[in-house]
């Protein structure tokens, strides 16, 4: 059985971002704090004690302070059920968290070679003291088991594949210390229980929806998917930013491009839109844009949702 807990659902910066004033932040600050959201990560398990990370966002401290399942073992003065870290990219709102995971407890961190590149060629993610934290290289479309911490296997089977997406946006312009060439840097996962055989996939970012994704994600129980933007042009057109979804590397909810309308027939049980920004109107309940959302059959989640599989 799997088990899976929503740590966050929100795009970089949270909602309410600190510095933002539109109307999303002002609503979850003040009239609806139900809105407020902690950046997107997922955790999952397959036997109840041994909990994976998928991504570490730079909310990491508060999420596995409101998450009662993560939390130290009763009557152990040091413990934490979290047996690794699976990074499926390298932007900051995926791996910042690693740095409030510097204490000592050993885990495991499994990322493309493209991933671990970055970290490596960062110097401050040397806290993580590699006698405590082994980084485990993955490749695309080759499934692996995590381990739990002493070595046995962990019951899940996680499988790495590329999407449509951009490297990290600091290091636009500049040389990825990877290399130009290869993939790796935007990673989707399907992570499956191996004892009922039950699985779900995990994509945070997403720049379009290809044919072979779609034959992926037909038929599957549950889908977490990249919700950054409503429309490609919401940053610009609020006045918030210059960039468009796309010039992210996401792909908008909206339009005959968008996600709801890409993944429209594909009998997906549960659609679970994540990695939601701040400016997107279908956080707001009632709004037109949520209201489209949940009639095609999509949730926004809750921090702290369990779903079991």
């Amino acid at each position: 059985m799997l088990r899976v807990v929503v740590l966050g659902a929100a795009a970089g910066g949270g909602v309410p971002q600190w510095n933002c004033g539109c109307p999303v932040c002002l609503t979850a600050r003040t009239e609806h704090p139900e809105l407020q959201s902690t950046q997107a990560s997922i955790a999952v398990s397959a036997d109840g004690a041994h909990w994976f990370l998928i991504n570490a966002s730079p909310d990491l401290r508060q999420q596995l302070t409101a998450t009662p399942q993560l939390h130290p073992k009763a009557g152990q003065l040091r413990h934490s059920p979290i047996a690794g870290v699976i990074l499926t990219n390298g932007e900051i709102d995926a791996i910042a968290g690693l740095l409030s995971m510097r204490e000592g407890s050993p885990f495991t961190l499994y990322a493309h070679e493209r991933v671990l590149a970055i970290l490596k060629s960062n110097s401050i993610f040397n806290v993580l003291n590699d006698k405590n934290v082994r980084r485990q290289p993955i490749e695309v479309d080759k499934a692996f088991e995590p381990s739990l911490p002493d070595g046995s296997p962990s019951g899940m089977e996680i499988l790495p594949f590329e999407v449509p997406g951009k490297g990290a946006w600091y290091l636009e312009g500049k040389a990825h210390p990877a290399g130009s060439d290869g993939a790796g840097d935007t990673l989707g996962l399907r992570i499956l229980d191996k004892t009922s055989g039950k699985y779900f996939y995990f994509l945070a970012a997403c720049a379009r929806v290809t044919d072979d994704l779609k034959s992926r994600l037909a038929g599957a129980a549950l889908v977490f998917f990249d919700g950054t933007v409503w429309r490609d042009d919401e940053l610009i057109v609020a006045g918030l930013g210059n960039k468009t979804g796309q010039g992210m590397g996401h792909i908008s909810m909206s339009g005959d491009h968008g996600a709801i309308a890409s993944l429209a027939g594909l009998d997906i049980g549960r659609k679970m839109f994540l990695h939601i920004n701040n400016s997107n109107p279908a956080l707001l309940h009632g709004s037109d844009e949520r209201k489209a959302a949940e009639q095609a059959g999509w949730h926004i989640p809750a921090d702290g949702m369990e779903i079991t599989l």
